[in-house]
């Protein structure tokens, strides 16, 4: 701790003293004079108190930088900052903002000079990278009013490493001026996302660059199937207007109506319409609810500051704090949603929310690498090429929907049913198993995180990533070709 840093906790422990003895020297004249007259009594030994929580921080000894790696957006993190550094003057809270999977690299790559106390994130399955890897804290919470599951899923680590502080659902959101302007309708469901009237107008990121995107997509193969959770993501990737770079990209891009639908964790959705946003949001039937979370890091350099900062997220006013219309997360203290508005949605009275779908943390776990560059490779990096095939066989079956409208002969119709299936295949192949990617060997191959197409990789990655890219990349032109055959027999 520096001179200067001294000299002003001196000065604040001086003013508390100096306050104290005031007080406590009110307190016994008074108490000689008005014996009698308990309110009064009452009233001065309530500013006595008072005097006391002026300084809480020096109180509890707890000061010095706190250092958080968080994948957070800044109207999350500069909101949470500025409640908890005003209950603890003497912390000061350095936010370290990482995408999700650079958060978990940053973290392996430093740990054996580690300068980070916390891990603050949305992702169950990332604490449960660090946990398996020994880089994380246990830590008991004090603070009472949290159960011990919110759905299905339990709230806490039940081994103690890392707490749920709000809970996250996925789903779409969509700026109503933008859907009202292009004559779109509203969404309903997953599926709706891929059908061709939605083309050019959805927005998401890659599961490599976002951890709350990683679960979206992992919800989705767990709720339908590996099979038919993959083909449903081609489908609607096939209409994506862009895959953004950071998670946020998404909100902010259909806020500001570059494209008018978005797949999102639902604070996203939640939080731009609260902050006037022309924006609404819906979870689809098949969605899970997770705690998103917060840990300590193994080695932290300031331990009781992050202690404290874990109790203040559960407590009243931290979990009300995570109502700000700049936040609009879902508590795990079920008495917060009295303080919330009429419209909110309520994971402890609404039973049926995420309620479609039991996530396995253990699953998703095993098999995080691997979905992550399966996307990249079959979506992020080949997304013109999908468009492309997906366009191709969009209008071939409206060509056929016409056709079989108008009672054209049957020859044409079986021949392009049978091209349109052959695409439709193409473009849902997938390059492995679903037991293969569950291979704890496997998985661990993928150990570089690109960043962009270009980058490179080494190794037995490369030589599998590579391999993949050759097979859809040839998948998406035949693909094309068949479709195109198909509508010219129109």
């Amino acid at each position: 701790m520096d001179y200067n840093k001294i000299k002003h906790l001196y000065c604040y422990l001086e003013l508390h003293v100096a306050v104290y003895t005031i007080a406590l020297k009110k307190y016994w004249t008074l108490n000689q004079q008005l014996k009698r007259n308990n309110m009064i009594k009452q009233i001065i030994f309530g500013t006595l108190m008072l005097s006391l929580t002026l300084f809480p921080a020096l109180a509890m000894g707890i000061d010095g930088k706190l250092t958080i790696v968080t994948s957070y957006p800044p109207d999350t993190t500069n909101t949470v900052k500025k409640v908890f550094e005003a209950k603890y003057p003497g912390v000061q809270v350095e936010m370290l903002k990482k995408k999700t999977t650079a958060g978990i690299k940053y973290l392996q790559e430093t740990a054996a000079n580690n300068t980070s106390d916390m891990f603050w994130a949305s992702a169950p399955d990332a604490f449960e990278v660090l946990k398996g890897d020994n880089l994380l804290q246990k830590y008991e919470v004090k603070v009472g009013g949290i159960p011990e599951k919110v759905g299905a899923f339990p709230i806490h680590d039940p081994d103690g490493y890392y707490k749920g502080f709000a809970a996250s659902g996925y789903g779409i959101m969509w700026n109503t001026r933008y859907m009202k302007a292009k004559k779109l309708p509203i969404p309903k469901r997953w599926a709706d996302l891929a059908k061709p009237v939605y083309h050019g107008h959805v927005g998401m990121s890659a599961p490599s660059r976002s951890g709350t995107t990683h679960l979206t997509v992992e919800t989705l193969l767990q709720g339908e199937g590996w099979e038919n959770g993959w083909a449903l993501w081609k489908a609607i990737a096939g209409n994506f207007k862009t895959v953004t770079e950071r998670s946020f990209g998404v909100p902010d891009g259909v806020n500001s109506g570059q494209f008018g639908l978005g797949v999102v964790i639902d604070f996203f959705g939640l939080s731009s319409q609260a902050s006037g946003f022309p924006v609404e949001f819906l979870y689809p039937p098949v969605t899970t609810l997770v705690p998103a979370n917060i840990a300590i890091v193994k080695g932290a350099p300031n331990r009781a500051a992050a202690a404290a900062f874990i109790e203040f997220l559960l407590s009243v006013e931290g979990q009300e704090v995570l109502l700000d219309p700049k936040i609009r997360r879902l508590p795990v203290n079920p008495d917060t949603y009295a303080k919330a508005p009429a419209d909110f949605p309520n994971p402890f009275k609404d039973k049926t929310l995420g309620a479609a779908v039991k996530f396995d943390l253990m699953l998703s776990k095993g098999r995080y690498n691997v979905i992550n560059s399966m996307f990249d490779v079959m979506i992020t990096y080949r997304l013109d090429e999908l468009r492309a095939a997906t366009r191709a066989i969009q209008k071939a079956e409206e060509k056929l929907q016409w056709s079989l409208i108008d009672g054209v002969a049957n020859a044409p119709n079986d021949e392009a049913k049978k091209l349109i299936q052959e695409a439709r295949a193409l473009v849902d192949a997938l390059p492995i198993t679903e037991s293969k990617a569950g291979e704890k060997g496997f998985n661990s191959i993928f150990k570089k995180k690109r960043k962009k197409a270009t980058t490179k990789v080494s190794g037995r990655q490369a030589e599998v990533e590579q391999e993949w890219d050759s097979q859809v990349k040839a998948n998406y032109a035949q693909a094309e070709k068949l479709a195109g055959q198909a509508a010219a027999l129109f």
